[in-house]
């Protein structure tokens, strides 16, 4: 199944599509125009992987690290569908990175690879958008880099994990404005599914509603204010987002 979280006639609703419509918990059908996308689950830690992809490292010219470099990112991060995202004025490098997210579904210590997916509640899209500018390395991304406010669209859809049979080849894409810029595959991941999820379990518990963004392949470009940006990922969607500037935040560039 594939569910959403919207919000529309002053309530937050769970919802499911129907016939090119969504279908609200209390029974009520609506456009999808008639909605406020909202992230599809009310995420707990997220985890976010760097240089997952050997590709996208070698792109930025750095080899794939030798074990998941992983940081955290906090709910704040978090926009829906359809949502805008902040480019200020006085930066010069901000780039899209489409990732698959893995949504876990139940407290996990200590859990090996063979029995990771036992743990997996299903999937959604994520746009982990970093601003470069106030990249430390790659190696130490530090917080104004990942950790802004409304700079990873995530979304529209939560999947089930019955209905991916296999998240380790599926296809991902970024279009800007309509062109395609990036195309890549999760079987070119560095570091699994099962491989993270053993990793993080063996050192901390993950809980219900955690997430673990799996990093990016090649082909991120920089992108603009005013560009649309849609990241779409095989069996679980498209997910949208506007690049907005200062004056619609009322700043003047900056943190």
């Amino acid at each position: 199944m594939r569910t959403a979280r919207v919000a529309c006639f002053g309530g937050i609703y769970d919802a499911v599509e129907t016939d090119g419509k969504l279908r609200l918990s209390d029974g009520r059908i609506v456009d999808p125009s008639q909605v406020v996308w909202l992230p599809p689950i009310e995420a707990q830690t997220i985890f976010a992987l760097g240089l997952n992809y050997a590709d996208h490292a070698s792109e930025i010219s750095f080899n794939a690290p030798d074990e998941p470099l992983v940081f955290l990112k906090g709910p704040n991060t978090l926009v829906g569908h359809n949502g805008q995202s902040r480019r200020p004025s006085d930066v010069t490098y901000m780039h899209y990175e489409c990732e698959l997210a893995v949504v876990i579904g139940e407290t996990a210590r200590n859990v090996k690879q063979d029995k990771a997916y036992d743990y997996v509640a299903g999937y959604t899209i994520a746009n982990d958008y970093a601003i470069r500018d106030y990249l430390e390395n790659y190696y130490r991304p530090n917080l104004p880099v990942k950790n802004r406010d409304g700079l990873t669209p995530i979304g529209p859809w939560f999947v089930d994990k019955e209905i991916i049979h296999d998240p380790m080849n599926l296809n991902l894409r970024t279009y800007v404005n309509g062109e395609m810029k990036q195309e890549g595959s999760t079987s070119d991941m560095v570091f699994s599914i099962p491989y993270l999820i053993e990793y993080l379990s063996s050192f901390m518990t993950l809980r219900e509603n955690d997430v673990i963004l799996t990093g990016t392949p090649k082909g991120t470009v920089h992108v603009y204010e005013g560009d649309e940006v849609v990241t779409e990922i095989e069996g679980i969607g498209s997910l949208k987002n506007t690049i907005v500037g200062d004056e619609d935040f009322h700043r003047n560039g900056g943190i």
